[in-house]
């Protein structure tokens, strides 16, 4: 997500406004604007960030900064979530669910660079929430495979059992080659000699 999505802090909390006597009570509401996240990780503060190494990569360790907070996500999407599931906004308290924010801030950049939004709860080790969040990079991975390497999208066909036996064998392969990658290295075997053997003495 980008760091332009808006919330409150987890402290935040609605307030009821007075009753003008005409019409239904109005719902509660926060007296401040939902701040960006972007502000928000800056807020806390530089030193709420750790350091974190998440993997190994082809040219070293990969690691960088990170920080977790607890907001109140306050976009149209959070809003409607949060109206729906107490079933509609006559019945709605007015207060937004907590979620759990990862903020990376890359060494040497002037402000945070990634946020990922969880309900994980926030006691979750920071070091889990990373490397969770970094595996979106082989989930792309493994689906430019399924698409290109393995096909995904040549299915021409009109019917569904068509296309759902397509995508499953599609997806056996995938499955099949991942083994293969993470499966211990099975050893060649020896290539048989063209060269003719050397003469025997005795």
């Amino acid at each position: 997500m980008q760091g332009k999505e808006v919330a409150h802090p987890e402290e935040a909390e609605p307030r009821q406004p007075a009753y003008g006597g005409l019409g239904p009570p109005a719902l509660p509401r926060y007296r401040l604007p939902p701040r960006a996240l972007s502000t928000l990780a800056v807020e806390t503060g530089a030193e709420q960030f750790s350091e974190v190494t998440w993997r190994q990569g082809s040219k070293g360790a990969m690691t960088s900064w990170f920080a977790v907070l607890t907001v109140r996500p306050a976009g149209k999407q959070s809003l409607a979530a949060a109206q729906e599931s107490v079933g509609g906004r006559r019945r709605w308290d007015g207060i937004l669910p907590t979620r759990t924010l990862l903020v990376e801030w890359a060494q040497g950049q002037g402000a945070p660079t990634d946020y990922w939004m969880s309900n994980l709860p926030a006691t979750t080790p920071v070091a889990d929430l990373v490397r969770w969040a970094k595996t979106r990079r082989r989930i792309e991975h493994d689906y430019r495979e399924l698409k290109h390497g393995l096909g995904l999208d040549h299915f021409e066909g009109r019917t569904w059992p068509g296309r759902h036996h397509h995508v499953t064998l599609v997806t056996a392969a995938q499955a099949f080659l991942t083994l293969r990658t993470l499966g211990p290295k099975a050893e060649a075997p020896a290539r048989a000699s063209t060269r003719p053997s050397p003469p025997k003495t005795c």
